[in-house]
């Protein structure tokens, strides 16, 4: 896959040679997941709750999955059998006030094995199965905490979200087979509560017809692809000390732009698959029209015009980040940011880059709320004033995310450091001053009162029960 000589001049063609010469891996992914919008649109046509009841929904969409998994992984399908087997045994025989501790240090290990198992024997010639392990491991999770605040926490105790999210019982093993190993969010998630995933299997909620809102999707989908497959290897990552240090900051930001159209494919593809089977559905927007976005896991403009490290964050894997929220940021009492941050990066594998990543990440968040905070109020007097400071924290955000992601990208420990090396670590070092000279406001500013409003707290399913 990349641009070779005899490509140039005709894009079409050259796009068209390396759909088909896909490594092994990419190519599985790619057949995957038009298997898995097929069996959705099948799925909504022939298996509809109006005609079938919700035993039956859930055993064909668990039995796609397998298919699904046996063309993609093959018998390593046995090891999903055998951590969804596990979760269960948990939420069945551990006690419910400690089975959401032990069943996110069981679905964590048993993902780390596998991490460690790709780390040590890496190849192209199968699709990463640690991806869909990372599904598994948040959706075994979510149960496990959702039932533990459904069974055991009083509603005092419980945060609106955690209230709207609770399980008030045990599911059934057939609705649970269905949740964790059904099509729909296999290969490429996204993950959903299980509440959500009860509506939709019972038919709860009514649409008229996702069909307008999939094909737009797909569309996007197409030119994402070419994308991807146009740029992602033109601009491969590494430290040139011939660059300087401006030249080194651009490359690192064109860099990473060019590897984001393979995860807003795999994304958007996977937001298409669900709602092509009739499971997304958020409502109806201020103009009337049906809204699909209650999966969706990024916002490619807000993600593009990010104007601070905050809403890029926010709006990149959203339920992802949905996930490490309800499971350790809003619960772990001091240092959660922290947590959450290392937490992820166990998540994502056991690469050096990563735990790099996440740790610079650190002090980048909370020297980019000091400043949002505290330099912010000052730049709001005008239109003008306003103009320039988004315009200065685009220019920021997208230097600084450039510059945390990169281990991300480059994976291993050496080079990330020679990279930083070369650059001074000076987006280490500026953001320990910001928090050293920037005075801590305590009283955030009347214009950001709902910036901390969650994705969960907008799903249209939550706010009808609220109500």
């Amino acid at each position: 896959m990349g641009y070779t000589e005899r490509n140039e001049g005709e894009p079409l063609e050259s796009v068209s040679h390396m759909v088909t010469n896909l490594p092994t891996e990419q190519r599985i992914f790619l057949t995957g997941q038009l298997l898995s919008l097929l069996f959705a649109f099948l799925f909504r046509w022939y298996v509809s709750p109006a005609t079938c009841g919700p035993n039956l929904r859930h055993g064909v969409a668990f039995l796609l999955g397998i298919c699904l998994s046996l063309y993609c992984f093959g018998w390593l399908s046995l090891f999903l059998i055998g951590e969804v087997v596990l979760g269960y045994l948990l939420l069945i025989i551990a006690d419910p006030r400690r089975v959401h501790v032990f069943t996110l240090l069981m679905s964590m290990t048993y993902l780390t094995v596998f991490h460690i198992r790709r780390y040590l024997y890496p190849t192209d010639e199968e699709l990463d199965f640690t991806v869909p392990l990372m599904m598994l491991t948040q959706k075994i999770s979510k149960v496990a905490f959702e039932f533990h605040d459904g069974t055991v926490r009083t509603d005092q105790s419980l945060s609106p979200t955690q209230k709207r999210l609770a399980i008030q019982s045990q599911p059934p093993l057939l609705t649970y087979l269905s949740y964790t190993l059904g099509f729909l969010g296999l290969l490429a998630g996204p993950v959903c509560s299980f509440n959500d995933y009860q509506i939709f299997i019972h038919g709860n909620e009514k649409w008229k017809n996702p069909v307008v809102a999939v094909c737009r999707k797909l569309m996007l989908c197409s030119l994402l692809l070419v994308a991807h497959l146009t740029f992602s290897d033109r601009f491969l990552l590494f430290n040139d000390p011939q660059r300087s240090v401006i030249g080194t900051f651009f490359y690192l930001y064109v860099a990473g732009a060019s590897r984001r159209p393979k995860y807003y494919f795999a994304w958007t593809m996977a937001d298409a698959i669900n709602n092509a089977a009739g499971f997304g559905f958020n409502g109806i927007s201020e103009d009337g029209t049906e809204r699909w976005d209650l999966l969706s896991n990024l916002d490619i403009v807000k993600i593009e015009t990010a104007t601070s490290f905050k809403v890029f964050i926010d709006n990149w894997n959203i339920q992802t980040a949905i996930w490490l929220k309800e499971v350790c940021y809003d619960r772990i009492p001091f240092s959660p940011l922290f947590a959450t941050f290392i937490l992820s990066a166990f998540w994502h594998g056991v690469h050096p880059g990563y735990y790099l990543t996440f740790c610079t990440a650190i002090p980048v968040s909370l020297a980019a709320r000091r400043v949002r905070s505290t330099i912010r109020p000052l730049f709001q007097g005008t239109a003008m004033n306003r103009a320039v400071y988004d315009v200065l924290t685009w220019l920021c955000t997208q230097i600084t995310m450039s510059y945390t992601v990169a281990p991300f990208l480059l994976l291993e420990l050496g080079q990330s450091l020679e990279l930083y090396r070369s650059l001074g670590f000076c987006l280490h070092i500026l953001p320990v001053l910001v928090l050293l000279i920037l005075p801590k406001n305590r009283k955030p500013h009347i214009a950001d009162k709902n910036v901390n409003k969650t994705v969960c707290d907008r799903n249209y399913n939550h706010m009808k029960k609220q109500n």
